[in-house]
């Protein structure tokens, strides 16, 4: 994570538009005595701002990259109306987890975060060897991950990852519909 990039993704959910951009800061944030990094994601339905989120991640020696929690916030007409979502680790209970592993293996189930009742996701690594395309252009040896929460059972979702890249593509494959893939990169 190199603070200064953006990230962009774009696609549909339940047939709105949607716009993703991702930015590292250079901000860190200390959660249970680790320096982590803060990522700004706004996401955006038909051009308007629906959801802002701050997220705090470390890499460990080991490779893991790690996430402490989120400060969340969604918004209805331009007003705040919700922090549903927000936790970090060590406070009420919340734990760190695991949002990507150092070396991945087939099978290796893992959770990403948790605050019970509030946020519960959880991943499994289906697969190292995908070829994906997407706007922003071919992969080969993509890593794909197969996402759910018990706090929405019936959705499931697939990412597909590649080294040096990050985050490619994103779909659901069990409940509401929605795709989001990488369009762009830039770096300031």
């Amino acid at each position: 994570m190199i603070p200064g990039t953006t990230f962009v993704y774009e696609g549909e959910s339940e047939g709105e538009a949607i716009r993703d951009e991702v930015f590292v800061t250079n901000e860190t944030r200390t959660v249970m005595g680790v320096d982590t990094v803060v990522v700004r994601d706004r996401e955006f339905e038909d051009g308007e701002l629906v959801e802002e989120t701050f997220d705090w991640y470390a890499q460990d020696k080991d490779g893991n990259v790690w996430y402490f929690g989120e400060d969340s916030r969604e918004y209805e007409d331009e007003e705040l109306v919700s922090t549903a979502g927000s936790w970090e680790a060590g406070v009420n209970g919340a734990q760190p987890g695991i949002i990507m592993e150092g070396n991945p293996q087939i099978g290796d189930t893992y959770r990403q975060e948790y605050l019970a009742g509030e946020a519960e996701d959880m991943a499994e690594v289906v697969s190292l060897n995908e070829s994906v395309s997407v706007t922003y252009g071919s992969f080969e040896d993509c890593l794909k991950t197969k996402e759910w929460t018990l706090l929405e059972p019936g959705i499931e979702e697939n990412k597909y990852y590649a080294a040096g890249t990050g985050l490619l593509l994103e779909m659901t494959v069990k409940g509401e519909s929605e795709r989001l893939e990488l369009v762009d990169i830039t770096t300031e």
